[in-house]
Order: structure tokens, then sequence, then C-alpha cells
């Protein structure tokens, strides 16, 4: 027979009393493990806060972000809108100062014409003509100066020969130094010297300079022009004996609105634009322009590096357009400025022309249409219908005659004159006109 257990009450309650017992054998080792499994569960909750507390800072950083962005980007946009804005009013400035320029260096012109005019008189154009061209240049800087910060100039880059540009340069700035009784010493190079360039725009960049020193040099003082070729590089200085740059100006020399210390008279005069365009302009065409003095009273000397060209030749040089003897042309006349419409109407008909006249838009255009003449002299800002309506209704009502049409404007911008060609004239002459600019664009139609 098998063993018999006891299964009594008593047996039942020793065998629960010994589990208790062996379960209460250590319980130092039980808290802790249950002290260690509270720590464990306190750091990952402290893992999990600090976890969710880098997620709302990262969510917050990135809002910021976002608001950051966009307020660059409005930023940007308001001042490209500035600078739109700044543009738009310089160049109605220029055209509205362009204006009553026109008639002034005009009736000049036509003061020089007088027969037997006294030298008095002969003294006092040439003062007005000079002051016309300077107030001429200075818009021409203002101008140029927003343009090239907008990125808005570009060049006509062809091989040049140095001298031609610097002689151009050395024509612009001889009647204010002569007027003033200084002396240039210009050593212009051989025309074998040859950059690459816009022969325009660095005719402005050394005229800007040879004006500056003659500007800030004294009566009788003394500018001079040198010109040395080392490893492939034109290197250009413009020197002078005048006031000279204080050491704390030379490092802002080439800054827009820079000027150094000026008398209460401000003979100097200037806007603090002139060395900021020769500098980008330089700049445009791969070269370098750095300023040096002494000090003040001690004079000043910029200098000009400028890569050489590669190429040797230079392509025959144009024939300018009116070259030779004006023929006698009928020419009409469309200009709203009656001041400016007289003189130049008085300029023309004492150079020979026949000269019939409109003061708007529409009357220009009915005038036009009833032909019976050669040459179209039409302003653009016009009363009724401007020049740029005014042409493209005569071209299409031409009916392949085609008359040799001028445009005058006080804008001078690319885009205006590449407007006014597309639109249909022939020419583009800006406000105040050199006589001689448009007795040649007059003769162009003649030839």
């Amino acid at each position: 027979m098998g063993t018999l257990h006891d299964v009594s009450p008593g047996s039942t309650e020793r065998s629960f009393n010994d589990d208790a017992a062996a379960a209460a054998q250590d319980p130092q080792a039980r808290i802790a493990a249950l002290t260690a499994e509270v720590s464990a569960l306190r750091q990952a909750l402290e893992e999990r806060n600090a976890l969710e507390g880098m997620v709302a800072q990262l969510r917050e950083a990135n809002e910021n972000l976002v608001f950051a962005t966009l307020n660059a980007q409005g930023l940007r946009d308001d001042a490209e809108a500035a600078n739109r804005r700044q543009n738009e009013f310089l160049a109605m400035l220029a055209h509205e100062l362009r204006n009553p320029l026109a008639p002034i260096n005009m009736a000049a012109a036509l003061l020089e014409r007088i027969p037997a005019a006294t030298p008095q008189l002969l003294n006092l154009t040439q003062v007005i003509g000079r002051q016309v061209d300077h107030m001429s240049h200075l818009l021409d800087d203002l101008l140029d100066a927003a343009r090239i910060s907008s990125g808005k100039i570009t060049l006509t880059v062809q091989p040049v020969s140095l001298a031609d540009v610097l002689a151009q340069a050395v024509e612009t700035v001889e009647p204010r130094i002569a007027e003033r009784r200084q002396s240039l010493v210009a050593g212009i190079p051989d025309a074998g010297l040859i950059i690459d360039g816009d022969p325009v725009r660095l005719t402005q960049a050394f005229s800007n300079l040879l004006g500056n020193a003659s500007k800030y040099t004294g009566d009788l003082g003394e500018v001079r022009l040198s010109v040395a070729q080392q490893d492939g590089f034109a290197i250009i200085k413009v020197s002078d004996n005048g006031t000279g740059i204080a050491a704390d100006v030379i490092p802002h020399i080439f800054d827009l609105f820079t000027q150094g210390p000026r008398s209460l008279a401000r003979s100097e005069g200037g806007l603090g634009v002139g060395l900021n365009v020769v500098r980008n302009l330089i700049s445009m065409h791969g070269g370098t322009v750095v300023a040096r003095s002494e000090g003040i009273g001690h004079g000043s000397e910029f200098t000009v590096t400028l890569p050489v060209s590669a190429q040797a030749k230079l392509a025959a040089p144009p024939v300018e357009a009116g070259e030779g003897a004006a023929s006698r042309c009928r020419v009409l006349l469309v200009e709203d400025n009656v001041d400016a419409c007289t003189t130049l109407t008085c300029f023309l008909e004492i150079e020979g022309h026949v000269v019939s006249t409109a003061y708007d838009g529409v009357a220009g255009l009915a005038s036009a249409l009833q032909g019976g003449f050669d040459v179209l002299v039409c302003d653009i800002g016009l009363p009724g219908m401007d020049g740029f309506a005014l042409i493209a209704e005569l071209r299409r009502a031409a009916q392949g005659q085609r008359a040799y049409a001028i445009a005058l404007s006080g804008y001078g911008q690319e885009e205006d004159r590449a407007r006014a060609i597309e639109a249909g004239f022939d020419a583009y002459l800006v406000k105040p006109v050199s006589p001689a600019a448009l007795l040649a664009a007059v003769a162009a139609a003649g030839s």
C-alpha cells in the first residue's frame, strides 16, 4: 500500500508559516530592490520631463525661426521697395532738375552766337555753360551711385585705347581747371596701351578723379596725371598739391556721401558720391583704386590699376554722326516747356534750319502727320500724349516714309534710351542737350 501523507489542519498551517518565513528571510534586499525600482522610475520620469521640455523649447525655437524668417523677408521686401522708391525719386529729381537746365544751356549757346558780342558777355556765357555742365555732372553722379548700388549699370566692354580715354577725361575737366588758373600736367600714354572696358564709363571715372583733384586744390594749384605699365597692368596716378586727406578719412574716402573737412563756405561743393562712383566703375572693370595722403595740407594721390587687354589692335573708330557740314533741314520741334522750345528754335534757326513748333503731344502728332519736315525733335514728357505714343502713331501712319526722329528727355538711364529707340526714335538726347550733340543729330538726318 502507498504512503499516507498528513493533510491535517495542523500540517497546512506549518506549510504557510514556512513560506512566510522564507519570504521574510531578507527584507532589506527587498526594500533595496523596491528602492532601486523607484529610483529608476523617478529617473525615467525626469528624463521624460526633460525630453518634453526640450521638445517644447525646440517647438518654440522653430516658431521663432519661422517668425524671424517672415520678418527678415518682410524687411528685405521693405528694403527693396525703399530702394526702388529711392531710385525712382532720384530719376524724377534728375528729370525735374534737367528741365530748367535745358533752356539755360541753350540760352548760353545763343549768347555765344550774338554778332559783335562783347568780351564781358562772352565771359558770362562761358560761366553759365560751365555751371550748367557742373550741375549735369552732379546729377549724373547722384543717379549713377544709386543705379550702381542696385546693379542697374551694365558695361559695353571693348578694346579701347587708354590714351583716348584719358584725353577725353582731360578735355572734360579742362574748363574748371582753367577757371581756377590751375596747371594740369598730363602724361598721356601712346595709343598702343589698350585695355578692355567701357570707354564712356572709364572716361567718367577718370573725369571724376581729375575733377576731385581740381576741386580740393586751390587757385594756381597743380594737378598731375601719370601712366605706367607694369606686369600686365596699367597704373594711372592722379595727384594734386591741394588740401589733402586726414588719416581718419582715408579708410572711408570711397564710401557713399563721405566728404572731407571743408569750410563753411563749402567752396569745394560736391555731394560725396563721385569717388564712390569711381571705385565701383573701376571695380566693374576688374581694377582697383586706392587713395594716399600725407595729411591735411599735403595734397593727395589716387592710384588706379587696370588690367591691360590681351588684344593688340583696335577696331577702326566709328565715324561720328553729323561729321562735316550740316545741310539745311526742316525741323518739327515738339516741346511743352516754352523757354526750352524758344531757345531751341532760336538756336536751330541761327544754324540755318527751318523750324516749326508744337507745345503738346496731340498738336505735335497732328503737325507730324501733315509732313513737310525732315527731322522731328520731340520731348518725351508731353501733355496730352507723350513722346512714346506720338512716335508710335507716326510710325504706324508713315506707310514706308520714315522721318528722322530725335527724342529729348530728362531721363538718362539705359532702359529709357532703349525704350525710346524701340518705340521708333532714331536718336536719344538727354537734357540739357549739348549744342554740338544736337547739331550732330540733326545733321545725321540730312546725311
